[in-house]
């Protein structure tokens, strides 16, 4: 029964699959960088918890941003951000996070009264770039109706977790300068130690691809090792 659902999933999965593309393994908690069927490169990421899945999709992957600032989405903002600031009035500094009202400008947080606030509020909630952003140092954009992109994040140690979905449904990426180096495809210009420099300046750059990548967003429970043993995940 397993192998016949994941047959049916690659039916539309693997319809028309472009030469080269970036495949995200949901259950198997990896990315891919693929030709054709050879795997280039993997990274082990983070992907949505149970009640917060990652869904499955196909897009294309068209920017980088380095440094990003990261807005509070309504959901997280509801069901984490709101009940820690609550508990503790210094939890927005402390995680660097600026208070925004409708006209744009910056709101002294100990000058809201956050206790009246149970679902949303009427401020932007927006973490500046740096190492403890919650995106990290760097997001993959790919469009789509969802919101979900890939990114690096600060809670590094889960990477070393074997069941790793701690996300709100983004992909987290352990080895995120490598995934940076094979999408901007440019040696000289964009290597490790170039990235790093933009990275350092803690300035938010957006870089586009010289060319789109494909990406995919896979749920399979079936898998093969090298010997070519089926493999059954959960």
């Amino acid at each position: 029964d397993q192998i016949r659902v994941n047959l049916e999933r690659a039916r539309w999965a693997f319809h028309k699959l472009p030469p080269d593309f970036i495949a995200v393994d949901i259950a198997g908690f990896r990315v891919y960088d693929m030709k054709g069927i050879n795997i280039n490169w993997s990274s082990k990421v983070q992907v949505g918890k149970p009640f917060r899945k990652t869904p499955v999709f196909k897009s294309k992957i068209k920017y980088i941003v380095f440094n990003p600032t990261w807005t509070v989405p309504p959901t997280i903002l509801q069901k984490d951000i709101l009940p820690k600031i609550k508990k503790n009035p210094d939890y927005l500094r402390k995680m660097k996070i600026s208070v925004i009202d409708r006209k744009g400008r910056i709101v002294d947080p100990k000058s809201v009264n956050w206790s009246k606030y149970s679902k949303s509020v009427p401020y932007t909630l927006r973490q500046e770039p740096g190492p403890h952003n919650a995106l990290g140092r760097m997001k993959f954009i790919f469009p789509n109706k969802y919101f979900i992109y890939l990114h690096d994040t600060p809670s590094q140690s889960l990477f070393g977790r074997k069941d790793r979905a701690f996300s709100s449904g983004c992909i987290r990426v352990d080895k995120d300068i490598e995934l940076a180096e094979i999408l901007l495809d440019d040696p000289d210009k964009w290597n490790r130690d170039t990235i790093q420099k933009v990275l350092d300046t803690n300035q938010t750059r957006r870089v586009n691809l010289p060319e789109y990548k494909p990406v995919i967003l896979l749920y399979v429970t079936i898998s093969t090792d090298e010997n070519r043993n089926l493999i059954f995940k959960k």
